[in-house]
């Protein structure tokens, strides 16, 4: 995804093994053609009837390695050219690699990272999703969100996870009294960590709005039928909480299609709804006259949910994160740093590996950022800023050499100009252009 708010623009992805030759990346042109078609044959079939707008448009593949570009169609500078029935050319090195939209040569994009999925469900809902990003700001819908650390605390893992084992039995459930039951629970669990964390609605709400609503489409017009959006929500609830290092950034994927799947049943017109405000967990409460004011008794709840299992595991999770904390903290935090100001950037990262670090941001274990002064690449560890106007990471090993500055975690290559010099405290460092020094 890729974000255009009062924050600098960024875009989430998982970094590319850079181990990988890129022979074995290359995009064929052929396949890539086929996919067009699939992307096309799924847009053309909901026909703007989810959003009241088309998701077909232009369409950019791109290998992470070789920046290697296959497109749809033509773009709007001349930089593509045709072959074989598709465009083909090569990503500049100021461009953002990841699954997003973008705007490039002249045209706004839907771009997705090659290799796609080969399983052809998976595929069909990442095609979706990420044609929602296209076209979201245009539904008054804006692309934004933020870090959400409370789900990286033990108390909101282990009630987003009852939430949504609890929305994955709502689902599947046979009959629609039990639906609405295990719907209540899900709502109890949201409800008891909205009262321990009194920022969670508004952080929860504008990812929600983003990131679960493009997954919630992906999910709806990548498949097509009712058991088979089903079953991707399923796949989403259940594969998530065992692959996701933290829920910080990714806890919307889940969420999302399975609360829109239960207010398509529940509240009919809701899509038109939301556009307007609100959530569609709100939404879902009103619809089903749940007071999320109450304070539930999660531990009577969890029961029903393998509760008592999933809190030792969280527990001992947490001991782990405590220790692994300790040594950013002193990292980046207490240790010398090189303080990056944050301008004009442009941002990859995993959003599925995170650790938030209190008041002082949230720990980024590999990411890749472009800004005035150069880019960085990280493998070990940067700390960005909660408002997003700051990156730290270690102090610089030394000066520059070729070019590129290293440091524990990081390798850097400043843009023409932009030389280190000292900041605030003994050993800390900053970079500044020219007079600035």
């Amino acid at each position: 995804m890729l974000l255009r708010s009062a924050l600098p623009c960024f875009v989430l992805m998982a970094l590319a093994p850079a181990a990988m030759g890129a022979d074995a990346r290359a995009i064929d042109p052929a396949l890539a053609g086929r996919y067009f078609k699939e992307a096309a044959q799924l847009c053309h079939a909901d026909g703007g009837r989810l959003w009241g707008k088309s998701l077909c448009g232009p369409t950019l593949l791109v290998d992470p390695v070789t920046r290697q570009v296959v497109a749809n169609q033509a773009d709007a500078e001349g930089r593509l050219r045709a072959e074989g029935g598709v465009y083909v050319g090569q990503l500049p090195p100021d461009q953002a690699i990841a699954n997003t939209a973008v705007a490039w040569a002249g045209v706004r994009w839907t771009e997705m990272l090659w290799p796609l999925k080969e399983d052809a469900a998976l595929r069909h809902t990442v095609m979706a999703h990420e044609a929602f990003h296209r076209i979201q700001d245009s539904l008054g819908l804006p692309l934004a969100g933020r870090d959400s650390p409370h789900m990286d605390t033990l108390e909101g893992r282990y009630t987003v996870q009852l939430e949504w084992r609890a929305l994955d039995a709502a689902l599947a459930a046979k009959t629609d009294a039990e639906r609405r039951a295990r719907a209540a629970d899900a709502l109890a669990f949201r409800a008891a960590r909205y009262q321990k964390f009194p920022e969670a609605e508004q952080a929860e709400t504008a990812l929600e709005r983003n990131e679960g609503l493009a997954e919630y489409t992906g999910v709806m017009v990548g498949n097509r039928t009712p058991a088979e959006q089903v079953a991707m929500a399923h796949w989403d609830l259940t594969w998530h909480p065992n692959n996701d290092s933290t829920f910080a950034r990714s806890f919307a994927y889940p969420s999302g299609p399975a609360y829109g799947i239960l207010l398509d049943r529940y509240r009919p017109g809701w899509r038109k709804a939301i556009v307007k405000g609100g959530s569609p967990a709100r939404m879902l409460a009103e619809a089903l006259h749940v007071d999320m004011r109450a304070t539930p008794d999660v531990g009577k709840l969890a029961a029903r949910y393998g509760g008592p299992a999933l809190l030792a595991s969280e527990h001992a999770r947490a001991e782990a994160r405590a220790r692994q904390a300790a040594k950013y903290t002193a990292q980046l935090v207490t240790g010398p740093v090189l303080k990056l100001p944050l301008k004009h950037m442009k941002v990859q990262f995993n959003p599925s590996n995170l650790m938030p670090l209190g008041d002082a941001g949230t720990v980024y274990p590999t990411m890749q950022v472009i800004d005035d002064w150069g880019s960085i690449t990280v493998d070990g560890g940067a700390l960005m800023a909660p408002d997003w106007t700051l990156l730290t990471v270690a102090a610089p090993a030394g000066d520059a050499t070729s070019g590129t500055l290293r440091g524990q975690g990081w390798t850097m290559k400043p843009a023409p100009g932009w030389h280190v010099v000292p900041a605030g405290r003994t050993g800390d460092r900053t970079i500044a252009k020219g007079d600035d020094r």
